[in-house]
């Protein structure tokens, strides 16, 4: 309060004043008219402030009665008087410090990422040097010889081998495996061990004799022994005949256990020296396990070409044939053997393809001498000649023998 304010009171005497009538609408509404005036002051100079750049005066509370403004008014100033010029001076320095700090940032990053680059690229240089110079030391020492390279190889070999090994038999599979394997292998070589002998003695036999060196001079003398033999130059054949036979099967296989063996059938039982057909069988391959050391006697035969010359021993005469025809036929196909001719023959007979049975070979020849004008006639077919529905072939597989599918 100040001191000019201090004035006189008039107090009038208890009983005399009358309260004056209070209605609350009307203060009601001087209260808001008060509020609004005061807001639209403190509006207007906050404004008038802005535009001139100075501070707004505080705001005088007025007396609601009076409407004076009030001695004991309470002043306050803005929370902060910065201007727009600040806010942007701020703005940017901050902008310019990150600006700096992330430049800073990945520029020592690309400086780490090419160090690396740097240093491997060095690194590798090194080793480059490296194998060069061991390069050009094992180029200048003193070239291997081939076996002393031969030897090493061998040891290389047998080093990776042996690691190889120590790995499987540690394996639990090992035994079961091998115990398998073994029983599958004998098993194949029991069942194919004809296949596997025959062509292996069809590659190792000596054959292929020009039958153009082998002159034969009808006019010769043809006296021999008195022991049969089929003689057939080209594939390295000289084995005895066995003519003591019949044309069964059982007949046939154990004459084949000494040499080849006489098939004689009705219409094709003629002996050497007679017009007619005269067919002698031989092994192409056998089992191992049976009987005989002609086994493979006939396992070049399918090398025997037209032109080919063989001979026959035969009481005591030497009688010599062409090779005229070539073919195969069934094992069923017993017809083939019989057929007119005029002229003394020898079919000779075999199984083919080599270790198997499924065919038969025949290689027929046509005698040149002694003269074939001079041969005997055809015997005549007697009552007493047995007949077959097979030509004589293999002996029965191991697999054939088990399940009882043999001849």
């Amino acid at each position: 309060m100040r001191p000019d304010d201090m004035k006189a009171l008039n107090v009038p005497q208890r009983g005399t004043v009358q309260t004056p009538p209070r209605h609350h609408e009307a203060a009601h509404s001087a209260v808001a008219n008060m509020t609004r005036d005061q807001i639209n002051a403190i509006y207007s100079q906050q404004a008038s402030a802005a535009q001139s750049g100075q501070t707004p005066p505080p705001a005088v509370a007025a007396d609601p009665q009076t409407q004076q403004p009030n001695s004991y008014q309470r002043t306050h100033k803005p929370a902060h008087t910065a201007q727009s010029a600040d806010w942007q001076q701020y703005h940017s320095a901050w902008q310019d410090y990150y600006q700096k700090y992330y430049e800073k940032y990945y520029t020592g990053a690309v400086a780490q990422v090419h160090q690396a680059y740097t240093d491997q690229a060095t690194k590798l240089q090194h080793q480059v040097a490296e194998q060069s110079a061991a390069a050009i030391m094992d180029a200048e020492e003193e070239a291997l010889t081939p076996d002393e390279a031969m030897y090493d190889l061998r040891a290389q070999i047998v080093n990776k081998v042996q690691e190889s090994s120590k790995k499987v038999r540690k394996s639990r599979h090992f035994m079961p495996a091998v115990a398998a394997i073994s029983v599958l292998l004998l098993f194949s070589l029991l069942q194919f061990n004809r296949v596997i002998v025959a062509n292996v003695k069809a590659y190792v036999t000596p054959g292929e004799i020009d039958p153009q060196n082998i002159i034969v001079d009808p006019s010769a003398s043809t006296k021999v022994g008195p022991e049969p033999l089929l003689i057939i130059p080209k594939i390295s054949v000289d084995v005895p005949i066995v003519f003591n036979t019949k044309p069964d099967y059982d007949s046939q296989m154990s004459a084949m256990e000494n040499g080849v063996a006489y098939f004689g059938i009705p219409g094709a039982d003629s002996k050497p020296g007679q017009v007619g057909n005269t067919v002698i069988s031989g092994h192409s391959s056998n089992d191992f396990i049976d009987n005989g050391s002609y086994k493979f006697v006939f396992a070049l035969l399918e090398r025997m070409k037209k032109g080919d010359i063989f001979y026959i021993n035969y009481q005591g005469t030497r009688y010599t044939y062409s090779v005229s025809r070539i073919k195969v036929v069934k094992p069923t196909d017993v017809g083939a053997l019989v057929y007119p001719t005029t002229k003394p023959e020898v079919t000779l007979i075999t199984c083919t393809p080599l270790g198997t049975s499924t065919n038969r070979l025949l290689v027929i020849g046509t005698q040149i001498s002694p003269s074939p004008e001079k041969a005997k006639a055809a015997p005549t077919n007697s009552s007493s000649a047995e007949s077959t529905t097979t030509i004589p072939g293999n002996s029965p597989t191991i697999f054939e023998r088990i399940f009882g599918l043999g001849n």
